[in-house]
């Protein structure tokens, strides 16, 4: 293009305004494509021809969507400045386009001042195109080091590709050498088919030898039986021509003699004919017998080979048999070691009942040691009120010998009798009031403020009862008794307690013992009371079975003692700082805090935190700002063995809950866990170390209980704030724009689950937090974690291990009505069908939740004994019902697997036949639809989604259901709590 344009064009100081702009607007297509506005802005706001106003216009305004549309919108407004406007834009093409300018002008740029039009001053337009050239450096040096960078990358991707190589060569020879252990494989299969073949058909030639050979011994016996019988004729006839001859001689001379020599005639041609047949029958039986030796000799052969195989089966055989005997023999061993087992078992469970045994008696002997010791201390204080009433008449003898000796001295000294007399009557001791035993404060009972420091260190009694086996639960009753015998009882209450000084207040004490010794028994008071008669003890402490509750001043608890631990191990006192109150009362590491009761807001409240996770027992233990009751109870094993946990690595902390994730959350900083709606996170540090407001949790495994992917989320209320302001998106953005708003909505409902609790007030995940005398929300405190909204991000889930074979639900309800009887009549599924209840039957069952549904005919129910009826057959129970019957059916520990058919206009077009043949209509469905689907948030389970366009018809629907059926009976079901 350069090369078209070598002859100089018009020179631009010489052309007038209208061919200047001629010329600009001849190539205005090519300026528009070719230019970027914020390049050129510049230079021509340098030259005063364009505004800041303009400036703004050009590069914000809404209605110029592209880059051509702003070039344009410039060259209008430049158009407006006349021939100073069209100067400058080809100026400023010169120095940043000088291929269009030369384009645009046919002249050749040049960075001469001569060639520039004065619009800037010389030293201005120096500095410009000193800015320029450096700008243009530094985006050459960027391109230079953007080049390397994509070098380097391209190094890096040849390296992955050459490893990707060597990767697939291998997987190659793999691939290649299990063809070939395959084929080896499969050789070897065909072999053994042949090795079994040829021994199926040397059985049958045996069998067909041995059936031959019972032949032949059938012949050989027939010809045997022959030659037997032709033998014995043979010997008749013999006879019978000897006895012919005999009787011939006898009578020769006989008148018959002729007649018999006829007859001897007929018998010697029969004898002769005789003779010549049997040489041919001998012949043909000796043939036929040789022929029979023959064969014989063959089986004979063959038996022998036979009976070589069937002595190796029997081999065979006896191997197995005594593989049978060895296995027997372990069974026997088994089985005796199983009986040991269960022996020892037996005597481990009688020794712990021995050991309960011994227990219970140690807990009657401290009982009655515990009577023994408030049998002394009623002992006790029945010679102290003694001792009392004693000094009390000591001191009044005291007081009237004084008073006598004063009145002998009256006469001599007047003024010093009426002084020793006041001073006789203020030294005189007044009466006592009755000293009672005392024990440890009642954490449920409430003090005014004036009473509050002085309290903390005090002790009384009421009871004297001795204890009994039921001393656990008459305390509980009189610990909570207590409480509601408050008001009438503060009065009594007050006069039960010796206040004490406190533990920074006996140093103080100790001077005025001591100046109260000094003095006269004159000035004895009841402030300077004798040491003996003062019970101090330095901590009030109430043993409640193996719990130990302790009272003190709990200001800034937390700065005083340092906790670890969760809801799965309990929470432990971790580290005591020296000196402060909770070191004063003896509160040691390794002590689990059970309970914790204060005051606040004139206010009882009770915390229980048994159970509580380390984030909400901080929180707790940080609410305290003065006198406080702790439960505590010594478990130092299970202290010690999440200590060695925690060094070792193998947990974080004490907390383990899983919960059900109602938002999404994108992915953020290093750590931070990418989840979905819907996911289940095992949550196992609620505090972890240098992250504010997150929790430390991993993904769960579907179908184990094993943690996947790991990483942080945001705690719960920082989570709430992300769910409201998510929400707010939404609305600001439906809002905004009908049709944009439709779509951001169908987008969105993946993204939240809105998930509600009638919970006010607090986190509904804590369990920790309790009243003692309202719980009513308007009265609440202040700086417990309240909010307006009830919202919930997480919902605290279980896992439940269903049967083989759950139930199943198809929704919405019209489609899942056309599928069930296709669905129930598949091999492994069956039809919930109703049930017909008389009416006294109907109102037991209904009374006692086990109807799921009505039918709209007379008393035909679906109840819950049909399902369990089907779900004993180890198959799936198909359920003809609606989203009411979920809930009921988790009441009975039966969890369906619920699956929902997503509709759309597309969807309903491909059931339109089947619609029609049920009496209903595309639009039905997708109403049906749109109606039941926000419902399905609300359930307390998980659901499976199937896209409208993963199926095409009735039949692919159906397949997909039975995999999904399949795949969704190996997944844990998560259930969520009634939070109402």
């Amino acid at each position: 293009m350069a090369g078209e344009c070598v002859a100089e064009g018009p020179d631009l100081k010489e052309m007038a305004e209208e061919e200047l702009w001629d010329l600009i607007n001849d190539n205005r297509h090519r300026i528009c494509l070719g230019v970027r506005p914020c390049t050129l802005i510049p230079y021509l706001r340098q030259a005063r021809v364009l505004t800041e106003m303009d400036e703004d216009e050009i590069l914000s305004c809404h209605n110029l969507t592209n880059r051509s549309m702003r070039t344009s919108y410039m060259l209008d407004l430049l158009r407006t400045q006349g021939r100073n406007g069209g100067v400058a834009l080809l100026e400023s093409l010169m120095i940043h386009y000088p291929t269009l300018y030369t384009q645009v002008t046919g002249r050749k740029p040049s960075t001469e001042p001569s060639k520039f039009s004065g619009l800037i001053k010389y030293s201005e337009l120096t500095e410009y195109l000193v800015r320029a050239v450096t700008g243009m450096q530094k985006e050459l040096q960027e391109a230079r080091c953007e080049a390397g960078r994509m070098k380097a990358r391209c190094t890096t991707l040849e390296s992955e590709i050459r490893q990707l190589m060597e990767q697939e060569e291998k997987s190659r020879c793999l691939h290649s050498e299990n063809e070939h252990i395959r084929r080896h494989l499969c050789s070897l299969q065909r072999e053994v088919t042949k090795l079994k073949d040829e021994k199926c058909d040397l059985y049958m030639r045996y069998t067909a030898t041995i059936e031959e050979k019972s032949a032949v011994n059938i012949r050989l016996h027939d010809l045997n039986l022959q030659v037997y019988q032709l033998q014995t004729e043979l010997q008749k006839a013999s006879m019978e021509n000897e006895y012919q001859k005999r009787q011939s001689i006898r009578c020769a001379s006989t008148p018959a003699t002729p007649q018999l020599q006829e007859e001897v005639r007929a018998l010697r041609c029969q004898l002769a004919k005789a003779e010549k047949l049997n040489p041919a029958c001998q012949d043909i039986l000796a043939q036929d017998l040789a022929e029979a030796i023959g064969s014989q000799v063959e089986l004979a052969e063959q038996l022998r080979c036979y009976r070589g195989e069937n002595e190796q089966l029997v081999r065979e055989k006896q191997e197995l048999l005594d593989q049978k005997e060895c296995l027997s023999l372990q069974v026997q061993q088994l089985t005796l070691d199983c009986n040991m087992h269960q022996q020892k078992s037996t005597l481990i469970q009688i020794q712990m009942r021995e050991v309960q045994t011994e227990r219970d008696l140690a807990y009657l002997s401290r009982d009655e040691a515990q009577a023994m010791i408030a049998r002394i201390l009623a002992e006790k204080d029945t010679l102290r009120s003694q001792l009392v009433e004693t000094q009390d008449r000591v001191f009044s003898l005291q007081g009237k010998h004084s008073h006598r000796e004063e009145r002998q001295s009256s006469e001599e000294r007047e003024d010093g009798w009426e002084s020793r007399r006041s001073s006789s009557e203020e030294s005189s001791f007044p009466n006592r009031r009755r000293l009672c035993r005392m024990d440890a404060v009642n954490p449920m009972t409430s003090f005014n403020s004036e009473y509050e420091d002085t309290a903390a260190n005090s002790i009384r009694s009421r009871n004297a009862e001795p204890p009994s086996p039921d001393s656990i639960r008459r305390r509980e009753e009189v610990l909570y008794a207590d409480s509601s015998l408050e008001t009438a009882e503060t009065d009594s209450i007050l006069e039960d307690f010796v206040f004490l000084p406190s533990v920074g207040s006996e140093d103080k004490q100790t001077p005025r013992l001591s100046s109260s010794k000094c003095t006269s028994a004159d000035s004895l008071s009841r402030t300077s009371a004798p040491p003996f008669l003062m019970r101090s003890r330095p901590k009030a402490i109430r043993v409640n079975g193996r719990v130990l509750t302790i009272s003190f001043q709990g200001e800034a608890l937390l700065s005083q003692l340092t906790v670890l631990g969760g809801n799965k191990t309990g929470v432990f006192v971790h580290q005591v700082t020296d000196g402060s109150a909770a070191n004063t009362v003896g509160i040691s590491p390794g002590a689990q805090i059970v309970e914790v009761k204060y005051q606040q807001n004139k206010k009882a409240l009770r915390m229980v935190l048994e159970d509580s996770t380390l984030e909400e027992a901080v929180w707790a233990l940080g609410q305290i700002t003065g006198l406080c009751h702790l439960s505590l109870r010594p478990k130092q094993d299970d202290y010690e063995l999440l200590l060695q946990q925690l060094q070792n690595n193998e947990t974080s902390s004490g907390d383990s809950f899983y919960v059900r994730v109602n938002m999404t959350l994108p992915a953020g900083p290093s750590g931070t866990l990418t989840v979905s709606c819907n996911d289940i996170l095992h949550v196992t540090n609620t505090r972890p170390a240098g992250i504010v407001d997150s929790w430390h949790a991993s993904q769960v495994h579907p179908c184990q209980l094993l943690d996947l992917q790991s990483g942080t989320v945001p705690n719960y209320y920082r989570a709430q704030g992300l769910l409201i302001r998510t929400i707010e998106e939404m609305s600001f953005q439906i809002k905004k724009s009908k049709k944009a708003g439709r779509v951001v909505a169908q987008n969105q409902q993946k993204a939240v689950r809105i998930v509600s609790t009638g919970r006010l007030g607090r986190n509904p995940l804590w369990v920790s937090v309790e009243d003692e005398q309202t719980k009513s929300p308007e009265s609440g405190d202040a700086s417990a974690p309240r909010s307006c909204v009830t919202l919930m991000p997480y919902s605290l889930v279980t896992p439940h291990y269903p049967p083989v074979c759950r139930p199943v639900l198809l929704l919405p309800t019209i489609l899942g009505r056309m599928l069930d009887k296709k669905l129930g009549g598949w091999q492994g599924f069956q039809l919930c069908k109703p049930e017909a209840l008389s009416s006294s039957d109907h109102a037991a069952r209904l009374q006692r939740s086990e109807i799921l549904e009505e039918c709209d005919q007379g008393r035909n129910c679906y109840t819950l004994q049909s399902v369990e009826k089907i779900m004993a057959k180890g198959i799936h129970c198909v359920l003809p019902l609606g989203l009411d019957c979920v809930r009921r059916l988790h009441r009975a520990d039966i969890f369906p697997i619920i699956i929902f058919i997503r509709q759309s206009a597309r969807s309903a077009r491909k059931l339109r036949s089947k619609l029609q043949r049920h009496g209903q209509s595309e639009e039905q469905l997708l109403a049906c639809s749109r109606s039941e689907e926000p419902l399905l948030d609300k359930l307390p389970c998980l659901y499976h989604n199937v896209a409208s366009e993963s199926w095409c018809d009735q039949t692919s629907l159906l397949t997909s259901l039975r995999t999904i059926i399949w795949e969704e009976q190996k997944k844990i079901v998560w259930v969520e709590p009634d939070l109402w």
